[in-house]
């Protein structure tokens, strides 16, 4: 059965005249597919370009009225994969929109750094984002049901969600892969940045992001490890963050002076990623960082949803200076909830300076018991 993504019901409802729609996504999470098939489902002619191909590159290279009316002729639908490698994009797609009535373009792109610097601006209040992430359960579970789920949990946990997965067999195969797409592919996107040459410094702190995931991060001691200053650390992680490889969660506080709220907790948008880049591909019963694996998958899947839902939530974590801490927060106007995860199950009671804080607050143990209610 072919796997339905979460965004494209989202896309086409979204779809204007004279409107862009960017499609954000790593590389390998299924951008090219997902427009193909939103392509089959227009009732009209597409023209559809590839920013990595030269021949696009030529065909929109004078920015002119008369060149875009003569490629696009009557169509009236553009599509442009990875059209952050094309020079001018956001100008040139602007210029189309303003003086092309009806047309509508949908662009996309493995880098929210160039394609936002090339469109966002131009673009201002004539466009609509979507971020593609790799699969979600919440699509896995439209082709299978939960006995199937919870088999394939163990599964998802070390590899992940790429859609390439899903054509791979072997343990070897599957980890090949991953270690290929994060050298040549992830790696590239953030080394192809300006000034960014230390190939071997951005590793290492890849790795150190991947043993230390959900914990508090101090960008002064990963500067001395290092040997770079705090702001470089602070320029490499705003970049892994805009190729999609990591994002960051804040402490919550309402200004109590208990709370900590400085230092971010860092978590990989992948399992499989974050495994990759500490060659650790060994299964559950071998492994010490269950706990972690579990709390990157939980935070992950939920922020997809949260994502693919338009759920209108803020999301943080919380931990005193006395060492009391809560997984997930999630506040929403004056509602807040706190999540706890825990991998076996077992009673757990809310933090007693927590309760005190925020008395109103609901407190909800995420298990393997109710964890596809939390995600799906």
């Amino acid at each position: 059965m072919e796997l339905l993504r979460a965004s494209e019901a989202l896309i086409l409802n979204q779809i204007q005249a004279n409107k862009a729609i960017l499609l954000f996504g790593a590389r390998r999470v299924g951008k090219t597919e997902l427009l193909k098939k939103i392509q089959a489902q227009i009732n009209e002619e597409v023209i559809f370009l590839n920013g990595d191909d030269v021949d696009t590159h030529h065909v929109l290279e004078v920015k002119s009225l008369a060149n875009y009316k003569r490629l696009l002729g009557n169509c009236r639908f553009l599509i442009i994969d990875e059209a952050q490698e094309i020079a001018d994009i956001g100008k040139k797609m602007k210029l189309m929109l303003d003086t092309i009535p009806g047309l509508k373009i949908i662009a996309s792109g493995s880098s929210a750094f160039e394609l936002h610097n090339q469109i966002g601006e131009p673009l201002v209040g004539r466009m609509y984002s979507f971020e593609l992430f790799p699969l979600a359960q919440l699509e896995f579970s439209r082709i299978e049901n939960r006995l199937e789920t919870f088999g394939k949990l163990e599964e998802r946990l070390i590899f992940g969600g790429y859609p390439e997965l899903l054509h791979l067999e072997s343990i070897q195969q599957k980890s090949a892969y991953l270690k290929e797409l994060v050298q040549g592919y992830l790696l590239k996107d953030v080394l192809s940045f300006e000034g960014i040459k230390k190939r071997d410094t951005i590793i290492t702190l890849l790795q150190k992001l991947a043993f230390r995931t959900g914990s508090e991060i101090s960008l002064e001691a990963l500067g001395k490890e290092l040997q770079i200053s705090k702001n470089t650390v602070e320029k490499y992680l705003d970049l892994f963050k805009k190729v999609f490889i990591v994002y960051d969660v804040k402490g919550f506080s309402r200004n109590r002076d208990n709370e900590i709220t400085k230092m971010k907790k860092w978590y990989f948008t992948d399992n499989g990623i974050r495994n990759a880049l500490i060659s650790n591909f060994n299964p559950l019963n071998a492994r010490e960082d269950v706990g972690t694996l579990w709390e990157n998958y939980l935070n992950s899947e939920r922020m997809k949803k949260i994502h693919y839902t338009k759920m209108h939530v803020d999301s943080y974590f919380w931990r005193t200076h006395t060492q009391q801490e809560i997984d997930r927060i999630e506040t929403n106007g004056n509602e807040l909830h706190a999540y706890e995860y825990k991998w076996k199950s077992g009673k757990i009671k809310i933090p007693s300076q927590f309760k005190s804080a925020y008395p109103k607050a609901q407190f909800t143990v995420i298990d393997k018991e109710n964890y596809l209610d939390f995600i799906c």
